[in-house]
């Protein structure tokens, strides 16, 4: 077997260890609850807040683990759209129905009930969760809520600014129309430095704004357009598949993007067009500002959170058991969590599926055992040729309680990996949302 097809089948091992691991994890824990379902007198009340990646995970699993469950997902969308995939639709590779489905389906599919409402409150004392479309009462309630930009360690405050920069210069890692508003600043860009940034702490999906500039690049290339992506990356290195990201930057877009680190912007002039770093003042023509990320402010309100080592909010949870601190019932899991795992979508949906399996422990009587969420991340380079890296990782706890990454596999040789031939972040995408929806 010669090098090229010794990577290929690395990348393929890595889809099937991370299907078989979740695969194994339903096929033993769903037996189990339905020989206990058997026995249960009173149909448990779950409660999932969120749609996204990990809601969807647990609201599936559960109603699968315990099959007499009346399991509830509260979700504000009407519909699902896809962040993971998304840079690839910024620049035309996949169309806005490939990331796009429904939330009726998921539901009816899988034997839940979907509500399109907004939570606003919880009485925790009577078990009601408090929606804009009324009160639900829950046994267990799972808030599955994603994270909000965190402006302040820009604006210090500054609403204005702040308001600024959302509407002008949207930093699209939470799915809505700022999506919409930069791939228009991209297909209209004509010339100049388009300024994007990576920033500091575990922000959503360590890899997609390296991702990102390499496509947009790609397309200005592709389409003639005499310009330059800057990144300023927050942090003193790349945070992940740095090896293939930094030959990329070095190889092919070595005249197409310029890559700074340790470039916090420290003011912004945006009548001027102007973004100034510690050691820089860097002009820019358009541009796509990623701030800090923190748990939403609804967790806030309800007093579920805490500030950690990676961001200024997060959830305060037991990070073994996903319980909010002094709560036996309410659980967070997915990007809102303060654990330094990755916030993307496989991991997130993997950790759903586990806390499914957690709860149904819980129901059956059982000691629930953590078990580890596990990271898959594809990032397309370049097109035609296609080209890509991988990465698969698992992760621990050390005595003390602290994270340690296990079974850690990368893919970063993007030259010859035939990743990107092979169509295999499209497959990997496919599968989960098929495990979601279907």
């Amino acid at each position: 077997m010669n090098r090229r097809d010794m990577l290929k089948k690395s990348a393929k091992m890595m889809l099937v260890t991370s299907a078989l691991a979740q695969a194994n994890i339903i096929k033993l824990d769903k037996k189990k609850a339905t020989n206990a379902s058997a026995t249960e007198k009173k149909a448990p009340k779950i409660v999932v807040v969120g749609g996204g990646w990990s809601g969807l995970g647990f609201a599936k699993h559960i109603k699968s683990f315990v099959p007499n469950s009346e399991v509830t997902l509260v979700e504000r969308r009407d519909y699902f759209v896809s962040c993971p995939m998304s840079n690839e639709w910024l620049v035309n590779l996949v169309d806005l129905d490939f990331l796009t489905h429904s939330y009726i389906d998921a539901s009816v599919n899988n034997n839940y009930t979907y509500i399109q409402a907004e939570a606003v409150d919880v009485d925790k004392k009577r078990n009601i969760l408090k929606t804009t479309k009324g009160d639900l009462e829950y046994d267990y309630l799972v808030f599955s809520v994603g994270i909000e930009y965190d402006y302040e360690v820009w604006t210090h405050g500054d609403k204005k600014l702040e308001n600024r920069l959302s509407r002008e210069y949207p930093a699209a890692f939470i799915h809505g129309s700022e999506h919409i508003t930069l791939k228009e600043k991209i297909k209209n860009f004509k010339s100049g430095n388009f300024v994007m940034t990576v920033p500091s702490g575990n922000y959503r999906c360590l890899a997609a704004p390296y991702e990102r500039a390499c496509l947009v690049a790609d397309y200005f290339i592709k389409n003639k357009i005499d310009a330059k992506v800057i990144l300023l990356d927050a942090n003193n290195k790349i945070q992940i598949k740095a090896d293939g990201f930094e030959s990329v930057f070095n190889g092919i877009y070595k005249n197409h993007i310029e890559y700074m680190v340790n470039a916090q912007i420290t003011n912004f002039d945006l009548d001027k067009k102007i973004v100034s770093t510690e050691f820089d003042d860097i002009h820019f023509e358009d541009a796509s500002f990623y701030p800090n990320v923190k748990a939403p402010y609804l967790l806030e309100k309800l007093k579920m959170t805490k500030k950690t080592s990676f961001n200024r909010v997060e959830a305060d949870i037991n990070q073994y058991t996903y319980k909010v601190k002094k709560m036996d019932n309410i659980y967070v899991c997915g990007d809102a969590r303060p654990m330094g795992f990755s916030k993307s979508g496989n991991t997130a949906f993997s950790e759903g599926v586990n806390l499914a399996r957690m709860v149904a422990d819980e129901i059956e009587g059982k000691k629930p055992k953590w078990v580890s969420p596990v990271t898959t991340c594809f990032s397309i380079l370049r097109t035609k040729p296609e080209r890509c890296i991988s990465l698969y990782t698992e992760y621990e706890y050390d005595k003390n309680g602290g994270m340690l990454f296990k079974n850690h596999l990368t893919n970063e040789a993007w030259k010859t990996n035939g990743l990107g031939d092979e169509k295999v972040a499209y497959e990997w995408a496919t599968g989960m949302y098929a495990s979601m929806f279907t």
